[in-house]
């Protein structure tokens, strides 16, 4: 039996649909959720969420919210969540650059230094993932 999995974000719904196991990141590691699982509700860190699905397997690149766990059924309720694949590199370290300007700059408010911070750790978790499923491809599991 399948998980119904629901991956959403403030701006858009990233992806619905059904899987076999899901793994998230949460701020203390890796969580796996597999059919059936006890009902949770955890908070997201920063990192890869994968999706498996039959022999195939799809990442999400994944910053922050909240993961819903229930025996049928997963919501991810994340600030970020940008599907691997669709991940534009150029945009992606062109936020990079812009986040380091700002920081090197310096700031009055501690506020803005954190946002800015916050910028650069969401632009380097973009081009992590998408680096490394551009370069491996699609994963097909045996």
């Amino acid at each position: 039996m399948p998980l119904q999995l629901e991956i959403v974000t403030p701006e858009r719904q990233a992806w619905s649909g059904e899987v076999d196991a899901v793994f998230c990141p949460g701020i203390e590691g890796e969580l796996g959720v597999l059919p059936h699982h006890a009902p949770l509700l955890s908070t997201l860190g920063i990192g890869e969420l994968r999706i498996r699905t039959g022999n195939q397997e799809e990442y999400f690149a994944i910053a922050g919210g909240f993961v819903q766990v229930r025996p049928d059924k997963v919501v991810v309720m994340a600030e970020l969540a940008d599907l691997a694949s669709e991940i534009d590199l150029e945009s992606a370290e062109q936020a990079r650059r812009e986040a380091e300007r700002a920081i090197q700059q310096g700031f009055e408010e501690p506020a803005d230094l954190a946002r800015a911070r916050a910028a650069m750790e969401r632009a380097l978790l973009r081009i992590r993932v998408a680096e490394r499923r551009h370069r491996e491809g699609p994963r097909r599991r045996p």
